[in-house]
């Protein structure tokens, strides 16, 4: 071609392909290219060099076919095949393969050269089986490989596999004498690594004869897609010491393998090193380190490092943000999401996925849904990741239904999906419903793993089904799962809750291991069920194998020593709180409370009310009902204000313990205010328990006739609480009519109890209706009722002794029983006159007497006085309400040994001192 024809073809290129920014070289290329002397063998070289410049320069597929076109008019694209191999490459990065074939076709007979450049332009365009099938036809029609093509073979080989043919190709690297060609091998390197062959991959790479970085880096990624970030991070040090220098690309992998590793004082030392070689700047390594210390906790560090990069990308973002999430920093992701806003750069379905966990951590429901719309809008909310993330955003925000709508939107329904709908509702306590989806689950979803039946377990327990227990059990055992203690821990947990503590034993019993939250879970079932004693027995033995007790541990032994009034075991678990620094922890500060009011102790419950760092509903609660039950009326009510002032709301248990303060401080017209409004005020409806506190206050007050009133209006069907309450006021004001009322309600609802045999009865005995205290006893003898017998017991030492009436089955019985002819002579010199009306039994006066001095509750405080130190109060436990009797009797004892005695019975607590009662006489 003439000179001249040349300049005039390559100008019009370059005005039209070529951006304005590109003229400069352009000319240069062009003053090379377009000489006006006679072509030689050195320009023709030139010509090439020039015209593959300009190929490469192509801004567009547009400019791409322009070229083309004017080459095949020229008649070069026919003479030198090199153009038509550039053009190939061209039209695969512009993802056009179809114009690379048809190209490929018209090669006459095409070598290795050719056909190397065709089985690329296939493999970088994902045309996997093209690529293998080129390769196939290749050697067919006899044309041996190079180093470019069989990289490209292997490559399509492991996106497809095909472990198989990828032999094979192995085989022929091995026979050509590629296998050691580093370009070769760190593509087998990275095929078996995707197969998990690392001792292949290590043979390959010690086989390799020209060494370099990227071989380096082909080992350390093999390692690290195999978990085994030790090795790489190993290597990576006989890397440097044999004098290699790092790239950025292996800079990133060996931080992946920190992270892996969670090794953080590792990554700072790789952190120190690509400084020290300037690759801080490179925004792939970069993103590597933030990625690093964000995972492994170093929020700080990952904040520096990532405003340091000069344009963070969207990779960058996204590892600020996830690692964020990760720490549980939801605030600071949802301030970086904004930022990213800000910054211009566009969230992708990763982003948006990290923001709803946040949201869903923080409860930002506002927010979740602005995304949720966005998503909507930009199409991005079929995403399976994002679809999870609006599930359990909704189920974290306690929108049940919309959790489920999302779930029910997804396009697909994997495991994650299904868990995340599972556990929102389980967590919601919508356990029905819970436990319905996972029968759809098993019916049309996948398999379950331990995370779905954590779940489940937890549902189980909370609704106590016990069949479904038994179910999810053996599935558990069918599925491989008992060897899991998150599984484990729920089958215990719901055993326990479900009154199963044998299955409870046996699961834990067979569990292999003992872990700290497996213990949790058996002591935390034996408390529910009231077996404080073998809760401590199994703490013991945590204890002795070395087992840390955690905060709940102590919270649910706490609760237990509560149930038994066990006030000496309370307190060495506070020994063990103390020692373990759980003091600040809301849990074990609420169960202090609880243990010190229930067992007497309402001055230690308050210091450890004032212990809580962060008081909460649970906190105040606690101390107003503890209040209440020891007869602190008023102070219980002065806490409630102190609640509120602290912006604390109440819920239905404060106010039902609001109430009860009322009760048993007789503030009738503070009930009735809090009781009327409690809606408006509040925002909490009325609840049975709430009534039944209204109609005790009523009855114990004498108002009989409204506490009935109240009864007969409320929109619910009276329980045996509200009944028995009547009953008990009709007995305390004599009021035969709506006693006899109370106690046939109570025969029908719970026939099987005495307690209303033996009220009516004391009722007709005092009204003098002997008749019917006859017919009384006859009825409960014809049906089999028999009374529950008084018991009351007093801990001393360690260990609990337990009295009934009358008797004489204690070691130091005799003691007893003199110390009580000793008090009961003197308390009649003091003016006590016992309440022989009390008992019913057809005997003497003189013989009512005894009987009334042998009640359990004065044989426990007798053993108190003889086996106590003076100065230490008295703490008993009675099943029943204490008699009338008793309650005097304490008083005039209390006086006479200058000893406090605390009584709790099944009501409430008495401080008996100085010869008065805290409850005022009115209990």
């Amino acid at each position: 071609m003439h000179s001249w024809r040349r300049r005039l073809l390559y100008r019009h290129f370059a005005s039209s392909l070529l951006p304005s920014s590109s003229s400069k070289s352009l000319h240069s290329a062009s003053v090379l290219f377009f000489d006006p002397e006679p072509a030689s063998t050195s320009s023709s070289s030139s010509d090439l060099s020039s015209i593959s410049s300009l190929l490469f320069s192509a801004q567009s597929l547009s400019a791409a076919t322009q070229i083309h076109a004017h080459l095949t008019k020229s008649g070069f694209l026919f003479s030198i095949h090199t153009l038509r191999h550039h053009l190939i490459s061209l039209y695969s990065f512009w993802r056009f393969p179809s114009f690379a074939f048809k190209l490929f076709d018209e090669i006459p007979q095409p070598g290795v050269i050719s056909w190397s450049f065709l089985i690329s332009a296939y493999t970088r365009n994902g045309q996997w089986r093209e690529s293998l099938l080129s390769f196939s036809k290749m050697r067919s029609s006899g044309v041996g490989c190079n180093e470019f093509t069989l990289p490209s073979v292997l490559k399509a080989c492991s996106a497809l596999s095909d472990f198989s043919t990828s032999i094979q190709v192995h085989t022929i690297a091995i026979v050509t004498g590629f296998e050691s060609d580093p370009f070769v091998a760190n593509t087998l390197i990275m095929f078996y690594a995707d197969f998990g062959e690392i001792l292949d991959c290590q043979k390959l790479f010690d086989a390799i004869s020209g060494r370099n970085v990227v071989s380096w880096n082909a080992l350390f990624t093999a390692y690290v897609k195999n978990d085994q970030c030790e090795k790489a991070v190993e290597f990576f040090r006989k890397m440097v010491v044999t004098g290699t220098r790092p790239n950025e690309y292996g800079f990133s992998i060996i931080l992946n393998a920190c992270t892996g590793l969670q090794n953080l004082e590792c990554g700072r030392i790789v952190h120190g090193f690509l400084t020290r070689l300037a690759y801080e700047s490179d925004r792939f390594t970069a993103n590597a380190l933030l990625d690093l210390y964000a995972k492994v906790g170093d929020i700080e560090s990952a904040a520096l490092v990532f405003e340091e990069i000069c344009q963070p990308d969207q990779i960058s973002w996204n590892a600020f943000i996830s690692g964020c999430v990760l720490q549980g920093k939801d605030i600071l992701a949802v301030e970086l999401f904004y930022r990213m806003k800000e910054s211009g750069m566009l969230a992708n379905e990763f982003t948006l996925s990290s923001v709803l966990k946040a949201c869903a951590g923080t409860s930002m429901l506002d927010l979740g849904q602005q995304i949720h719309a966005y998503m909507i809008k930009s199409g991005s909310d079929s995403d399976i990741f994002v679809g999870v993330g609006l599930v359990d955003l909704y189920a974290k925000c306690e929108q049940s239904e919309d959790s489920l709508k999302a779930f029910n939107l997804m396009p697909v329904h994997d495991l994650v999906a299904w868990n995340a709908v599972i556990s929102g509702y389980s967590h919601n306590g919508n356990d029905a419903q819970a436990l319905s989806l996972f029968s759809t689950m098993r019916k049309d979803g996948p398999e379950f793993n331990r995370t779905t039946l954590t779940a489940v377990l937890k549902s189980v327990a909370n609704s106590q089904a016990s069949t479904a227990c038994k179910q999810t059990h053996t599935l558990a055992m069918k599925a491989g799962l008992l060897l899991d203690h998150h599984v484990v821990n729920g089958l215990v947990d719901a055993y326990g809750k479900c009154g199963s503590l044998e299955d409870a034993e046996k699961a834990f019993q067979e569990c292999p291991f003992g872990d700290i939250v497996s213990f949790t879970s058996m002591i935390t079932a034996l408390s529910q069920s009231g077996q404080g004693e073998e809760a401590m027995k199994l703490f013991c033995g945590m204890l002795e194998m070395d087992l840390k007790p955690d905060s709940f541990v102590c919270s649910s032994l706490l609760n237990s020593c509560a149930i038994l009034s066990a006030s000496e075991q309370g307190k060495q678990i506070h020994t063990h709180v103390v020692k373990m620094g759980f003091m600040l922890d809301n849990f074990a500060g609420n169960a202090l409370v609880n243990m010190y009011a229930k067992c007497g102790s309402i001055e230690d419950a308050a210091l450890a009310f004032f212990e809580i760092p962060e008081r909460g509903i649970v906190s105040w609660s606690a101390m107003i009902g503890g209040l209440a039950q020891h007869g602190h009326g008023k102070k219980a009510l002065d806490f409630f204000y102190g609640m509120l002032n602290e912006g604390v709301p109440p819920n239905h248990i404060t106010l039902t313990s609001v109430l009860c303060a009322c009760n048993y401080a007789g503030l009738v017209t503070e009930a009735e205010k809090y009781f009327n409004s409690m809606e408006e005020m509040f925002g909490i409806k009325r609840t049975l328990e709430h009534y039944a506190c209204m109609v005790d206050i009523l009855g114990r007050a004498g108002r009989l006739s409204s506490a009935m009133g109240l009864v007969e209006s409320m929109p619910f069907e009276a329980n045996a609480a509200i009944w028995g309450a009547l009953l008990g006021a009709s007995r305390v004001h004599n009021n035969v009519e709506i006693g006899i009322k109370a106690a046939n309600m109570l025969l029908i609802l719970e026939p099987e109890k005495s307690g209303t045999h033996v009220i009516l009865a004391n009722i007709y005995a005092s009204a003098g209706m002997w008749n019917e205290v006859a017919s009384m006893r006859k009825l409960m003898k014809e049906t089999m009722v028999k009374k529950e017998p008084g018991v009351s017991w007093i801990e001393v030492k360690d260990k609990v002794h337990i009295f009934f009436v009358g008797d004489r089955s204690h070691e130091r019985s005799k003691e007893i029983y003199a110390k009580l002819e000793e008090l009961g002579d003197l308390m009649n010199k003091a003016g006590y006159v016992p309440m022989v009306e009390t008992d019913l039994h057809h005997v003497e006066m003189w013989e009512k007497e005894i009987l009334l001095l042998q009640h359990s509750e004065k044989l426990a405080v007798a053993f108190g006085l003889i086996s106590t130190p003076a100065s230490a109060p008295i703490r008993i436990m009675k099943n029943l309400r204490v008699c009338r009797d008793c309650h005097e009797a304490f008083k005039f004892i209390c006086k006479i040994t200058m000893r406090k005695i605390i009584v709790r019975d099944i009501n409430r607590f008495h401080h008996f001192e100085d010869g008065s009662c805290s409850c005022g006489d009115y209990w």
